[in-house]
């Protein structure tokens, strides 16, 4: 189970990290939430942290007086309460000095904050007898604590939202998924993110409809069967709220003329609500008429025979013959459901382009999980996250998608500036480069990139359409 909308852990940094770091206990969750912070990662802290926690380095202390400070963070100091505890039993700072040494640290924006306490630090710790390059390392360390540490207190707290998070995430999916799409915008992930995570983890999710969708997604019972109660698992109605250009007035008269009873068509649809033509036009573009009209393509000449016979002449016309229009491609609904609601129920835009990224030798992420470590690979989808970090001396980090599954991207900053169109403009990506597999974290680390997004063009013969395909980001 991924972390993919968790509170606190589910950025990539955090993602690489737990594999790692492997969690078991609540106080897992606070070093794990403190410890990926720009302070432990510049002050060289993680690695230390790591190799002590895995048995590939021996847990020592200098002496008895910091094994008491340090023996919960297996002799490396993560938060900053350690580093006060430090400065007071190590340098003979006092507790007004030590709560000076904080407050620098809360400062970390304000370069150099810490840097006044070196001497005093370092001095109190070489006359107490400890080892100048312990004593230079330990400052390194707390340095790395004014780019913004934790405090201990602090990090507590978001361990228990990431756990009570995590156990909603993996024993209620359903009712997490429907709370974060209705707490949406936030966090790293858009609802096309969420929803698609939740969907490889068994989630029923049903699309916006105008005879079962309220304002807000909601839980509905579904078909999907819980192994263990044989009980159906709840299912995810999108709402409303998730359409593009759908005004919250059309909203309203949506249902409140559904109280009533359900529409039967789309000329019932507008006579009974009223709602104005651009609402109309944006229920029926996110595919919310089509168990009323059949698919985008009729409800849109509905709406629009609709429109033409207003009034007495609506009323006094002679019935025409129904017309059935094509089906809509699978493309051609890929597009309108991102450019409507920002994600899709159906085909993954890379699924339909599958055999044309086969013929330049592409993989797929399932394709890629049975390549070994070291080896060259080419990997295309579409760029979900571009991350920079002050902390990562200019390397990008990129997560893009396929129709299985997210992949992670490591661009060093050579290849950012080789590739910045490409980095940064990208919709649809191919990255060439060399597979790194390392206790049970995958990377692409990128030599060559290709922007693809042309590619998107194909999914549509509507060519305007298909180039304000904007929301696949």
């Amino acid at each position: 189970v991924t972390t993919v909308g968790v509170f606190q852990i589910e950025s990539r940094a955090q993602m690489t990290m737990l594999p790692r770091l492997r969690p078991r206990n609540y106080y897992d969750l606070v070093i794990e939430v403190a410890i990926v912070r720009p302070g432990p990662i510049q002050g060289g802290m993680v690695n230390p942290y790591l190799q002590r926690r895995q048995g590939l380095a021996e847990v020592t202390y200098p002496n008895p007086e910091l094994e008491r400070v340090l023996k919960r963070t297996l002799g490396v100091p993560v938060f900053q309460e350690q580093v006060m505890e430090i400065a007071m039993v190590a340098a003979g700072f006092t507790a007004g000095q030590a709560d000076q040494l904080r407050r620098s640290m809360a400062a970390w924006r304000r370069a150099g904050a810490v840097s006044e306490f070196r001497d005093r630090l370092v001095g109190g710790m070489l006359n107490n007898g400890y080892d100048p390059d312990f004593a230079e390392s330990i400052f390194r360390q707390v340095e790395g604590f004014g780019e913004y540490g934790f405090p201990e207190s602090h990090a507590a707290s978001f361990a228990l939202l990431v756990y009570v998070s995590c156990y909603l995430k993996c024993h209620e999916p359903a009712a997490f998924l429907c709370a974060m799409l209705n707490s949406q915008p936030l966090g790293f992930y858009d609802s096309s993110d969420l929803v698609r995570d939740a969907r490889r983890h068994n989630v029923e999710v049903l699309p916006v409809d105008i005879n079962e969708s309220e304002l807000d997604h909601t839980l509905i019972p579904g078909k999907t069967l819980n192994p263990d109660t044989r009980h159906p698992e709840p299912a995810v109605r999108l709402g409303f709220r998730l359409v593009a250009k759908l005004s919250n007035h059309g909203i309203e008269q949506v249902l409140k003329a559904r109280q009533d009873s359900r529409f039967m068509s789309a000329e019932d649809l507008v006579r009974r609500s009223a709602i104005h033509q651009g609402d109309q036009q944006a229920l029926s573009n996110a595919g919310a008429l089509e168990n009323i009209a059949g698919n985008r393509h009729q409800a849109q000449w509905d709406l629009l025979g609709v429109e033409q016979l207003p009034g007495l002449l609506r009323d006094a016309s002679a019935p025409e013959e129904q017309i059935q229009l094509p089906l809509p491609s699978a493309g051609e609904n890929t597009v309108a459901d991102y450019q409507s609601t920002g994600l899709t129920l159906g085909d993954h835009p890379v699924y339909l382009l599958r055999d044309q990224l086969r013929q330049r030798k592409i993989l797929s992420s399932v394709e890629w999980t049975q390549i070994p470590d070291g080896r060259h690979t080419r990997l295309a989808g579409l760029v979900k996250v571009r991350q920079r970090p002050s902390s990562a001396k200019g390397v990008v980090f990129m997560t893009i998608e396929d129709e299985h599954n997210p992949m992670n991207i490591i661009v060093w900053e050579a290849i950012v500036e080789k590739y910045r169109h490409e980095v940064l403009n990208s919709q649809l990506i191919c990255v060439s480069g060399v597979t790194q597999r390392s206790q049970g974290v995958t990377h692409l680390v990128a030599k060559q990139l290709e922007d693809l997004s042309s590619l998107l063009l194909s999914l549509t013969d509507d060519t305007n359409l298909a180039t304000q395909s904007r929301n696949f980001h």
